[in-house]
C-alpha cells in the first residue's frame, strides 16, 4: 500500500480563505453556519447556510478579473482554491509534466444565470453569463488561470463529485496516463439550490446536528477545494514534501431513489469494500471516519447502518462530521472533506461533531464531539450524492 501523493493543498469555504485559516477554525470551533447574505430570496430568515463572507465584486477585485467577465461566483471560488494548491505544491510550470485538471460542481454557473433570467431579452450586457452556466465552463476558466493546456474535464454526480474527481486523478496516475493532477471541487450557493432542498424538506432552520437522534436536516454551504496529485516520479524527480497519499477509493450506486439513500446503505457498504480493497487496508487500520453526515434523517441512518456493517458493531472508530462548521458544499463537498482528512492525518487529531447531543435509536453509534489528539494514519471520508452516487477515499500518513 502505497498511494498517490498528495503534494499541494487549496481551499476557500465558510470557515477560512486558506488551508491555514481552515484549519485554525475546525481547531477552535469556529463555524461558519449564519444566514444568507449574499443571496436575495425568501428564506433568508428561515434557513442557516454555510456562506462565504465575500461578494461577488469582491472575489473578482482579488483576481484581477476585467469588469466585462462572465465568471460565475462557482467559477471565482474555483480559481482561488485551485491557484492556492499549485502554490503549495510549488509548482511553477504547469505544462512541464503531463498534467490535468479535474473539477467537479453540480451548481456551475446557475448563480449568475439564475440571477439575469428575466433580463436576456432586454439587456444584451447579462447575455455573457449564459455561456457560462454549465460546469465545464467553470472547469475550462479554472485552466485558463492556470495556464494549463492537458487534460481539462468536469464531473458531477451530485455530493460525490469531488470524491470520484479524486479518485479518477489517482487512477490515471496510476495508469501512468498523467504525472500530475489537479483534483477538486467547487460550489456556490443558488437559489436553485436553496430552493430544491427546501422543496425536499430537509433543509434545518437551525445548526446541522450530524448522528444525532433529533436532526431536523442540513445546512447548505458553498466552498471551492483542490489537491494536487502526482506520480512518485514527479515527486523523486522534484524532491517534493508529500503531504499524504490517497490510498484508497471506490464508488458503488445504492439503485434505489433518486434522491435517498437505501436504508441498509448498501452503496456505501459497496463504496467502502472497494476502497479497502484497492488500498489494501483494513477496517481496524482506520484511525478516523471523516463521515459524510449530512444531518438528514435518510442520510445518517443510511451510513451509519453501512459504518456499522463495515466496521463491526462496537468496532468503528472515531468518526465525525465537519459539516457543522461549514454546511453542506454540494459538488465540493468530497474535496473540503478531503483537505480535512489530511490535515487530521498532519495534526494527528480528530476534528469535533459539533451540536450532538442524543445517540440514533437505530444503533449504538456516537460520534467524537471534542477535538481529539492521537495517531492518525488513516483517515476513511465518505461522499454519498443523489441519484445513489456513493463514493469512498482514504487518505494514508506518507
Amino acid at each position: 500500500m502505497k498511494g498517490v501523493a498528495i503534494t499541494g493543498m487549496g481551499i476557500i469555504s465558510a470557515i477560512g480563505s486558506s488551508v491555514e485559516e481552515n484549519l485554525e477554525s475546525l481547531l477552535n470551533n469556529r463555524i461558519g453556519i449564519t444566514t444568507v447574505d449574499n443571496i436575495v430570496t425568501i428564506h433568508k430568515d428561515v434557513i442557516k447556510v454555510g456562506e462565504i463572507k465575500k461578494t461577488n465584486e469582491e472575489l473578482a477585485n482579488e483576481l484581477n478579473l476585467s469588469k466585462d467577465n462572465n465568471y460565475s461566483r462557482t467559477a471565482m471560488i474555483g480559481v482561488l482554491a485551485a491557484k492556492q494548491a499549485v502554490e503549495n505544491a510549488g509548482i511553477t510550470a504547469i505544462n512541464e509534466y503531463k498534467t490535468g485538471l479535474i473539477s467537479a460542481s453540480s451548481v456551475g454557473g446557475m448563480d449568475m444565470t439564475e440571477r439575469y433570467y428575466y433580463e436576456y431579452f432586454e439587456n444584451p450586457e447579462v447575455v455573457k453569463y449564459i455561456s457560462a452556466h454549465d460546469g465545464g465552463d467553470v472547469a475550462q476558466k479554472i485552466a485558463e488561470q492556470l495556464g494549463l493546456k492537458g487534460l481539462v474535464t468536469t464531473i458531477s454526480t451530485a455530493c460525490s463529485s469531488a470524491a470520484n474527481s479524486i479518485m479518477m486523478g489517482a487512477r490515471l496516475i496510476k495508469s501512468g496516463k498523467l504525472d500530475r493532477v489537479i483534483v477538486g471541487g467547487t460550489d456556490a450557493l443558488a437559489k436553485f439550490t436553496i430552493n430544491g432542498f427546501k422543496t425536499l424538506m430537509i433543509l434545518s432552520d437551525t445548526y446541522n446536528t450530524p448522528f444525532d437522534n433529533d436532526r431536523k436536516g442540513l445546512n447548505l454551504g458553498e466552498a471551492a477545494a483542490f489537491l494536487v496529485l502526482e506520480s512518485d516520479e514527479v515527486v523523486a524527480r522534484e524532491n517534493k514534501k508529500v503531504l499524504a497519499r490517497v490510498s484508497g477509493y471506490g464508488n458503488a450506486n445504492d439503485a434505489f431513489h433518486q434522491t435517498a439513500s437505501s436504508e441498509n446503505g448498501e452503496g456505501a457498504f459497496l463504496a467502502m469494500e472497494k476502497a479497502f480493497q484497492v488500498s489494501g487496508l483494513k477496517p481496524s487500520q482506520i484511525d478516523y471516519i471523516n463521515v459524510h453526515g449530512t444531518a438528514t434523517p435518510n442520510n445518517d441512518l443510511s451510513e451509519g447502518r453501512a459504518v456499522t456493517r463495515t466496521f463491526g458493531e462496537g468496532l468503528v472508530p472515531d468518526f465525525s462530521s465537519t459539516k457543522p462548521f461549514t454546511g453542506h458544499t454540494l459538488a465540493a463537498a468530497a474535496a473540503i472533506e478531503a483537505v480535512y482528512s489530511v490535515l487530521a492525518i498532519q495534526n494527528n487529531v480528530v476534528f469535533p461533531n459539533l451540536n450532538f447531543k442524543t445517540p440514533m435509536s437505530e444503533f449504538n453509534m456516537v460520534p467524537q464531539t471534542t477535538l481529539k489528539n492521537k495517531n492518525i494514519d488513516h483517515v476513511l471520508s465518505n461522499s454519498f450524492g443523489f441519484g445513489g452516487n456513493c463514493s469512498t477515499v482514504i487518505f494514508s500518513k506518507n
